[in-house]
């Protein structure tokens, strides 16, 4: 008789309106596990427990974001924003932007943040956008492959986009055309 396979991890990506308790508070531990291993996404240091769960309650009440988590074997292990203009901002209207995309480090190297990118993707180009816009610290080497591999083109740097520690971080603009098809670029 052989021995049964293992399957891997199991990873579900999923929008969600609103957060249950459980999933909040994995939501953080995750943020925060990810926040103190360099991951950036604005914070340095994670925030008190009370005001992330107010963050993170609060983007799911905004009607101009979208909010993506991530489960490895069911727990809450990352998160993407996909984020529109708001209405007076008419003429970005057909161009949304990623925000706060993350997996946590325990979680990495098994597809979740392609997943979740690209669950946002879907998303966008479902309801019409043609351009996704993101920005991310040119110490993320990671992230930066990961938009790279699909199909992000960086189209400008900024010497003075974050500062860490005392000292200023490059960080680099990109972009992706999402009147080509799916996969065209990847």
């Amino acid at each position: 008789m052989s021995e049964p396979q293992d399957a891997g991890p199991r990873i579900e990506v999923g929008a969600v309106e609103r957060l249950h308790k459980r999933d909040l508070g994995e939501l953080c531990e995750a943020a925060a596990a990810a926040i103190n291993d360099g991951a950036g996404f604005g914070w340095v240091r994670p925030p008190q427990p009370a005001a992330f769960e107010r963050y993170w309650r609060g983007v799911t009440v905004v009607p101009e974001r979208i909010l993506y988590i991530g489960r490895l074997d069911g727990v809450v292990a990352g998160s993407v924003q996909l984020v529109s203009a708001p209405p007076q901002k008419e003429a970005w209207r057909l161009s949304c932007l990623i925000d706060t995309h993350f997996v946590a480090p325990w979680a990495r190297g098994h597809g979740l943040a392609r997943q979740l990118l690209e669950a946002a993707e879907a998303e966008a180009r479902s309801r019409g956008f043609k351009v996704m816009n993101l920005s991310v610290r040119e110490t993320q080497d990671a992230a930066i492959a990961l938009y790279e591999s699909l199909g992000f083109e960086r189209w400008g740097t900024h010497p003075k986009y974050a500062f860490v520690e005392g000292r200023s971080i490059a960080g680099h603009y990109y972009c992706k055309d999402l009147t080509d098809p799916p996969g065209a670029a990847a």
